[in-house]
């Protein structure tokens, strides 16, 4: 099915070129493992981000030379078992969300054996032996010699967990991969970034092992240049898409993926906690988690007002959901700020929105409670649904019928989802593992268990009192025009008074201007064919995005004059936090 009247440019790779580090960027074992061997004095130390598989590196790393002293950092945590029973208050018996953890990575580690590891390799280093310190956490270790970061993306981690890979010393192969992600999201991944980010102006080489066997690797004050470059200009990050039960068809046209697939349901496009980073040098590409850019260098990236704010993280997030051709989202709502503070340890919620992308003629969406409602009634029949899968939405939830570019403000505690034939630009904060399933629609996840239903954390943080006059007044189309000649439109789109979230729409027909308050924004150009950005300060060269893009104007990039560039009207929808 044709979703669109010109070709999709939309740009699934896209990179940032980085210059002067050709000479210090490698591709493959055998050049990786020369390059170390080279510059190899006594000491080599890789430090591993959990999920790198040991079975391919370690070998590798071994023939860089032959080392008198092996340190293993395996051998340094706890037990598997001991582990587990450290993170067991943390990780509940839910199947997806734990509490998010704030401790670190010496939590988990046997101080007796770092401190015998410790003078171990001193001693090594004052024998002249050849020392190898392998694995998470090895910079610990020793400040000696030369440190190697390995890295990869979440997102890979979550394609090896659903292929059988093991959380870090857990025997968990066969377990259920929501749960493992889990114990990634809310308890490794955090105190791995922590350890990370105390790293990188140490780090020697940057090794990126997210594709199997097909490492790349930058010395460290080439990956620190691209971070630094990164901060004065727009760029993309790298999106990935993921098949759901109710997924749909759209994606594939626009974003050029396999239609041999059943369907796409997700795409993250604009979330810098899960998206990753193409760093071109010459002809290496390099790949990095965005959060590296978040923790390295936050005040530069997010603003200095939203780094005292959240601190460093990146708080908005841009996804998809496509149903075009597909099924309903489950009917769900999101933990209200003093819900997901007290149970999970989260700072803020997920407060988001819907702003339509596309949409077929029966396409809308399931946004708060009609007049009158009787609440108990609501939550006994939605759990008396959990044994008759039967449940009438029609009695209890709102339904609008959509139209391109509508936007629907959803704050937590709302009831809500989309329906089929949908195209959902989602723009919400950034806690994305918590929604709390009301109802599904009676049907399985494609891993063909049930899948996960929260009426019990759903029923606590329902506003009862969001009826249908109240939303149509507050949370449909709630537009304001701001501004308006013959160069372009800008439209206040949201969110509402009770979300962080600034939206503006910019209707641009010549040039706008978004003017720098040092203060970053995210943006997608959604509709329109192209668009170049500049800058009137020559910081940076001019930038082009496409249809459906999703792009980042960091803190420290200046004021962006964004321009049509093919002369056809373009629109951009603008999010920042609201101040």
């Amino acid at each position: 099915m044709k979703y669109l009247d010109f070709e999709s440019k939309y740009d699934r790779f896209p990179e940032t070129e980085i210059k002067g580090f050709d000479d210090k960027a490698f591709s493959g074992w055998d050049d990786i493992v020369n390059q170390l061997s080279n510059e190899l004095k006594n000491v080599l130390v890789v430090d591993c981000y959990p999920g790198v598989y040991d079975q391919e590196l370690l070998p590798n790393i071994r023939k860089a030379a032959d080392f008198d002293l092996v340190v293993l950092m395996d051998d340094i945590f706890y037990e598997g078992e001991k582990i587990t029973e450290i993170m067991k208050p943390f990780l509940t018996d839910d199947r997806v969300r734990g509490i998010y953890y704030y401790g670190t990575i010496m939590d988990f580690i046997d101080e007796e054996k770092l401190n015998k590891a410790i003078e171990e390799v001193k001693e090594a280093i004052h024998s002249n032996k050849k020392v190898l310190v392998y694995g998470f956490g090895a910079s610990l270790v020793t400040d000696e010699g030369l440190l190697v970061y390995a890295d990869m993306t979440r997102w890979e981690i979550q394609l090896r967990y659903r292929k059988g890979m093991t959380n870090f010393k857990c025997n968990n192969e066969k377990e259920d991969s929501l749960r493992k992600i889990k114990r990634g999201y809310f308890i490794e991944w955090r105190i791995a970034d922590r350890h990370k980010e105390g790293l990188f102006d140490r780090i020697d080489y940057y090794l990126d092992t997210n594709v199997e066997n097909k490492p790349n690797m930058v010395c460290g004050k080439g990956l620190l240049a691209a971070l630094n470059k990164l901060t004065q200009k727009p760029f993309r990050m790298v999106p990935y898409f993921d098949p759901g039960v109710w997924g749909g068809q759209w994606m594939k046209e626009v974003c050029h993926l396999d239609p041999s697939r059943k369907n796409y349901a997700w795409s993250f496009d604009g979330v810098p906690e899960e998206n990753s980073i193409f760093l071109r040098f010459g002809n290496v590409r390099v790949e990095s988690p965005t959060m590296n850019l978040t923790k390295y260098l936050p005040k530069q990236f997010l603003g200095k007002k939203t780094y005292s704010r959240f601190g460093a993280e990146f708080p908005i997030r841009f996804d998809f959901l496509d149903t075009m051709g597909g099924q309903n989202l489950s009917l769900q709502v999101h933990p209200t700020t003093e819900y997901i503070h007290k149970k999970f340890g989260m700072s803020y919620t997920q407060d988001e929105s819907y702003y339509i992308l596309d949409c077929g003629e029966n396409g809308g969406v399931f946004l708060g409670l009609k007049e009158g409602i009787d609440p108990d009634e609501m939550i006994r029949e939605l759990k008396d649904a959990q044994k008759t899968n039967k449940f009438d939405d029609k009695k209890f939830v709102n339904y609008f019928h959509a139209r391109k570019f509508d936007h629907y403000l959803i704050p937590a505690g709302t009831v809500h989802c989309s329906s089929s034939d949908t195209m959902v630009l989602e723009i919400s904060a950034t806690p994305y593992n918590f929604t709390f399933k009301l109802w599904d629609w009676d049907r399985l996840g494609l891993d063909g268990l049930p899948r996960p239903i929260h009426i019990e954390d759903g029923e606590k943080v329902i506003q009862f009192d969001r009826t249908t006059e109240w939303v149509k007044k507050n949370l449909v189309n709630n537009f304001t025009v701001l501004h308006e000649d013959e160069n372009y439109k800008e439209t206040r789109t949201g969110l509402h008074e009770l979300e962080f979230i600034e939206s503006r729409v910019y209707d641009v027909r010549t040039s706008v201007t978004f003017r720098s308050d040092g203060e970053f924004c995210i943006c997608n150009l959604v509709d329109g064919q192209q668009a170049v950005l500049e800058s009137p300060e020559g910081r940076f060269e001019p930038y082009v995005v496409h249809y459906a893009e999703t792009f980042i104007i960091p803190a420290d990039a200046g004021d962006v004059v964004i321009k049509p560039l093919d002369d056809k009207p373009v629109k951009v929808i603008k999010a920042n936090v609201r101040y």
